[in-house]
């Protein structure tokens, strides 16, 4: 199962009206711990709405967290390439669908998926973390590891960590050196 971020809203202008009640109210019984009874909700929502990406994000979403994994990537799909989400649902539609991608064995759909929202949201440290997880799963350890530890470097509030930061970048970039 993949994460993804906090729901938003699209543009006023974009949106049909009433849409913005329907979405909270579809989206609250997943975020009370109730997945199931959201997807049955946002499927017929998202069908209603073709044209606005946060129903697809949403449902994609309440498809991911009951595991179905192959059914959210459609929806993942369909979110980003639409117009309006919300530059933190963009980011949560890419993690998701990176992650989705990796889970169900597609490790080079979720490396290419994720380095794309890290070219598009390069401070975003959870991109890069799933990033790392993807490379490993595309049998790139060494790049996988690169990647983890610079962002451990960069990250990390722990002070030996981070008086070490400098010296953990080097040897990332090239594991293979000794010096």
């Amino acid at each position: 199962m993949s994460t993804a971020g906090p729901h938003g809203d699209a543009p006023a202008a974009a949106r049909a009206p009433g849409l913005a009640d329907q979405l909270r109210a579809a989206v609250r019984p997943r975020e009370e711990g109730r997945p199931e009874e959201a997807r049955e909700l946002l499927v017929p929502l998202c069908a209603a709405h073709p044209e606005d990406a946060e129903p697809a994000y949403q449902t994609a979403w309440a498809h991911d967290v009951l595991g179905l994994e192959a059914e959210a990537v459609p929806h993942y799909r369909r979110a980003l390439a639409l117009p309006g989400l919300t530059s933190a649902d963009r980011r949560g539609a890419l993690l998701g669908l990176g992650s989705t991608y990796r889970v169900l064995g597609r490790a080079e759909e979720a490396v290419a998926t994720l380095s794309g929202g890290v070219r598009e949201f390069p401070d975003d440290a959870a991109l890069r973390a799933f990033l790392s997880m993807a490379l490993y799963s595309a049998g790139r350890p060494k790049e996988a590891l690169e990647l983890a530890l610079i962002l451990v470097a960069e990250t990390s509030a722990d002070p030996g960590v981070a008086a070490y930061g400098p010296a953990i970048r080097h040897y990332a970039r090239d594991l293979d050196a000794l010096s």
